[in-house]
């Protein structure tokens, strides 16, 4: 609570050259217009620029667009704001929450687990989510039950099926195999009528544009695009692409917003172009208005087309295939809100055959409506089972008999809830009023990166990490993990902007309690690096018996005479959770050993998957792969640079270890000449050269040149290998 919370900033060493360069032209100018994005994190950014560039007595204007055409900044330009102090306040708010969060939990992670493990006031939350949902599926008792489906045929063609619906009035519910049977065999013996018969229209009207979430979890379904992608390629249809003579141009709206709102204009452009392409019954007689969530900031709007002018199929040689799939999907999302509802005949035809009712539905669409533009994607709920579109049911009467052509029973269970694909979590933390638009994307990514969850065939599956950290959080931080807590915050922040609460109130309500928390948990929070639990098995190498540790990839087994006996081993938990030691993974593939012709086999090590041949220890070759989202293994090419190597003057390949690529020579083991690689404007690997300081060697004086290693820079000669003295450079120097 040191000065009330007040942050101090720093100019980045890189961006002060601009900050000097505004400063001087702002001294010339008597009006400045400042035009970050239109959200609280620009807003932020404008308050920033103009205190860095001493705006005091200038006049300042802020200017909001929400694409980047020439007639919306025009516009935006002739109709400038002044910056929202509120809007600022909650972004400051926000981002002090997120660092007293992050800064105070995660040194105590480093602590208790290990060091680089981060935790966030949403980014924790988030895990959490996937944690509880993978703890409800493994909790899932299966329970059996049984469906009924008979085969009928009336006087009028065609024969149908109908669904088992209800016993003596009530839900139907076979359970085994015993009442199942029973009940076909009483069927069997029992006539089939026609109980009732009911035909109508309905409609079903189209979804809104896109809000930031619904753009992230329709390009995963649709697109197969992560919600980083999504908001890559998102950001460059923004910023503008080159469209040949006109130049570039911005071809969407803002891509971060939680409002279903459109502008006027958009509205009879799209209007306009409905009735020219598709004709007078595709156009509502007045523009659809959609509604709003409670929680939805409304500062911009949905995300549309910047300019109906610029179809899809028209600049499509323009666009990469990513820009063309996404753009032409916002384009499409925003034609079909404008349009008509697709309309259905619905029939749904009740069959009573002794104390059971059976019932058949059927939907056939008699006008398009909105769907021959766009029609959601969903979400694939695994019970394979038919849905009721498209099915034609026959003319049939009340009280006509029919005829029983078979009983099909099959048997079911239950199934768990599904585990999160990116879409669904999405939407979890959009329905839980988790995070913002903006923050969607870097959440996915962060829980992957430190390795709290990984995406396996596009569900979300917690590591054992995430499990630890999450369980260790939830104990000694229940309030910062609870999901309602964290939305309520998310309210507060709204509030702020809105001028309701303000900044310092909000923080003290919040970090009085935190360090009481965070005080508890030092002293008392499990220290997971030191705690060994025993097991009854035993050293191979020395006899002394094993322990359960905890490292960097999870459990494993240690001996208890560490550090004289340094055998660990892998594990793995059996059906019961008992801890034993893990098979060595080897997966023989049919990949040929390119040194000695034996089959290579998929292993895993220390970094993860590799191919290492079968003939080991006579054949150590090893060949690093790539997973493809199944899990498949390809081996990874090391690509043959067009460098020589400085030393043996054999070419260079381009490798990948632990700290990126790098350049090793084609000659090793012979020659063990590496180099730092980058890639040229072409994408062809290229050295990076040391840069070289005005110190000489003190031991051939040559020029020292500041390099990287794995604890950071250092100062190394740069006649290396010839001369192979470094000097560690001091912390400030």
């Amino acid at each position: 609570m040191q000065n009330n919370f007040e942050p101090t900033y720093q100019v980045i060493e890189t961006k002060k050259k601009i900050i000097a360069e505004l400063k001087k032209a702002a001294k010339k100018a008597d009006h400045i217009y400042l035009a970050p994005d239109p959200d609280r994190e620009g807003e932020a950014i404008a308050w920033h620029v103009a205190d860095e560039i001493a705006a005091k007595g200038k006049t300042v204007h802020r200017v909001l667009f929400n694409d980047l055409t020439e007639h919306t900044i025009l516009e935006a330009i002739s109709h400038p704001l002044a910056l929202n102090f509120n809007k600022y306040e909650a972004q400051q708010t926000r981002r002090i929450l997120d660092r007293l969060v992050g800064y105070q939990i995660s040194p105590l992670l480093w602590e208790k687990v290990k060091r680089g493990l981060s935790a966030g006031r949403v980014q924790s939350v988030a895990v959490r989510i996937i944690c509880d949902r993978e703890a409800e599926i493994n909790r899932f008792v299966p329970e059996e039950y049984w469906n009924l489906t008979a085969s009928l045929e009336g006087s009028n063609p065609p024969p149908f099926e109908a669904r088992l619906h209800k016993i003596n009035g009530k839900k139907a519910r076979v359970v085994n195999e015993t009442q199942s049977a029973e009940l076909v065999e009483s069927l069997h013996r029992s006539p089939f009528i026609v109980g009732k018969v009911e035909r109508k229209e309905t409609k079903r009207s189209p979804s809104p544009p896109f809000t930031t979430s619904k753009l992230q979890q329709e390009a995963s379904r649709k697109l197969g695009f992560s919600a980083k992608k999504t908001m890559s390629v998102a950001q460059r249809l923004y910023e503008g692409v080159e469209l040949g003579e006109e130049g570039s141009v911005g071809l969407i709206t803002y891509m971060r917003t939680d409002s279903v709102r459109i502008a006027e204009e958009a509205l009879k452009d799209a209007r306009r172009l409905i009735g020219e392409n598709y004709g007078p019954d595709y156009l509502p007689a007045k523009p659809r208005a959609f509604r709003n969530t409670g929680t939805a900031q409304d500062a911009h709007e949905a995300i549309r087309p910047s300019s109906m002018a610029y179809r899809p199929q028209d600049i499509k040689a323009r666009l990469s295939n990513d820009q063309f799939r996404l753009y032409q999907l916002i384009w499409n999302r925003f034609v079909a809100s404008q349009m008509n509802p697709a309309v259905f005949d619905q029939t749904t035809i009740d069959i009573t055959a002794g104390a059971c009712m059976f019932r058949a539905q059927g939907s056939v669409m008699t006008f398009p409506g909105f769907t021959i533009v766009y029609t959601e994607g969903k979400e694939d709920n695994g019970n394979g089972e038919e849905g009721e579109f498209g099915r034609i049911l026959p003319a049939l009467q009340e009280n006509e008999s029919l005829k029983l052509l078979a009983l099909k029973p099959e048997q079911k269970f239950t199934q768990p809830p599904p585990r999160f694909t990116e879409a669904t979590l999405v939407r979890e933390l959009e329905e839980n009023g988790i995070g913002r638009p903006s923050t969607y994307a870097a959440i996915l990514s962060t829980i992957q990166d430190r390795e709290y969850a990984r995406l396996e065939k596009q569900r979300f599956y917690p590591t054992d990490l995430g499990v630890l950290v999450t369980d260790l959080l939830v104990k000694n931080f229940p309030r910062e993990l609870d999901v309602a807590f964290t939305a309520s915050l998310e309210s507060m922040l709204d509030k702020i902007e809105e001028g309701e609460i303000k900044r310092l109130d909000t923080l003290k309500e919040f970090y009085l309690p935190f360090a009481e928390e965070l005080n508890k948990a030092k002293a008392q929070m499990r220290n997971v690096k030191r705690q060994e639990t025993p097991t009854d098995m035993t050293c191979e190498k020395c006899g002394s018996p094993m322990v359960i540790k905890w490292g960097r990839n999870g459990e494993f087994l240690a001996c208890s005479n560490y550090p004289a006996c340094k055998n660990t081993q892998n594990v793995t938990r059996d059906d019961e959770g008992k801890v034993r030691p893990a098979e060595p993974q080897t997966v023989e593939t049919d990949i040929a050993c390119d040194k000695c012709g034996r089959p290579m086999a998929v292993k895993q090590g220390r970094f993860g998957a590799f191919l290492g041949c079968t003939g080991y220890p006579e054949c150590k070759n090893i060949v690093n792969v790539r997973k493809d989202e199944n899990g498949a293994v390809t081996p990874v090419k090391e690509e043959v640079s067009d460098i020589a190597c400085s030393a043996c003057g054999r070419p260079m390949l381009v490798k990948r270890g632990k700290f990126g690529p790098f350049l090793g020579c084609s000659g090793y083991p012979e020659c063990k000449n590496i180099t730092r690689t980058g890639k040229d404007g072409s994408g062809a690997a290229k050295t990076n050269p040391p840069e070289l300081t005005d110190t000489l060697c003190d031991q051939c004086g040559r020029p020292m040149a500041i390099k990287r290693g794995r604890f950071g820079p250092f100062l190394g000669c740069s006649g290396y290998p010839e001369c192979k003295n470094i000097v560690k450079i001091k912390s400030g120097a």
